[in-house]
């Protein structure tokens, strides 16, 4: 996958697909399962690492899980997250962030939140470095305080407004693709028709030209909190304690190993 097939898609109505990897074998099967875009998301904090908050991922952290996601999948379009402590500082320094992903990661692109005032210099600075930026705007979870909490933005005339003017300034500033997350579906619909990139929905409804969410939410694997946007395809967590325990009581019953799974 390369930017131009993404903006082809969007030319021709086909819709994206985006996931999360944070480690070797899922970003392999992701590969496999012909996801379109594989994001190395700063939800590392909270979905492994289990931190309270994604604000406190680091840099190395991150460059450590995305090494391990692109040796999984070699060819996938593979972009960093850049974390809230890799945004931090002189637009030099997060420009350096933004070139680790690529140098020592190999990722094809960057995403970063926000687009108002330094956020959107930041974005600049990285495109005129030669690296591929989406953008990300509606609810930011790197500055949910501002926005009091983690609810839906967008919902009146102003703060609409607000998130379209965004979403064109990322556009004008040369991103190639823009995350709307929960937004309501109609304000989404306007936003992807008034752009030329494609538009990347998480909790943003059907009328986005692709569809976000965190693997580990879509497979059940996290229970501090669900949100309404999460469908779970499966719930490995069920299954996952299941065989732990039938393992855990095999071994104190001397079931296994039997035979089968031991060495004349």
């Amino acid at each position: 996958m390369t930017i131009a097939e993404l903006q082809n898609k969007k030319k021709q109505g086909k819709k994206i697909t985006l996931l999360t990897a944070y480690d070797y074998p899922s970003a392999n099967l992701l590969e496999k399962a012909g996801i379109d875009i594989i994001l190395i998301g700063d939800s590392l904090g909270m979905s492994v690492l289990g931190y309270d908050s994604t604000t406190l991922v680091t840099m190395d952290e991150m460059i450590h899980h995305a090494k391990a996601a692109r040796r999984g999948a070699k060819n996938a379009f593979l972009v960093g997250d850049m974390p809230l402590k890799g945004c931090q500082g002189a637009v030099s320094d997060v420009v350096k962030n933004a070139q680790r992903f690529m140098k020592e990661a190999g990722c094809d692109a960057v995403k970063i939140e926000g687009a108002g005032g330094e956020a959107l210099d930041k974005v600049k600075a990285i495109i005129k470095s030669g690296i591929p930026v989406m953008g990300h705007v509606g609810l930011t979870p790197q500055t949910a305080d501002k926005l009091g909490g983690f609810k839906v933005q967008g919902k009146d005339a102003e703060t609409a407004g607000k998130i379209i003017s965004e979403a064109k300034l990322l556009e004008t500033a040369g991103c190639f693709s823009v995350i709307l997350e929960c937004v309501p579906t109609e304000l989404a619909g306007t936003i992807t028709q008034s752009l030329n990139m494609p538009t990347i929905g998480i909790g943003a409804g059907v009328n986005c030209d692709g569809q976000a969410l965190v693997t580990n939410d879509l497979l059940g694997l996290f229970d501090k909190f669900k949100p309404k946007f999460v469908k779970r395809y499966v719930d490995l967590s069920e299954a996952m304690l299941a065989a732990f325990t039938a393992y855990k009581e095999e071994v104190e019953k001397s079931v296994f190993p039997s035979k089968e799974y031991s060495y004349k």
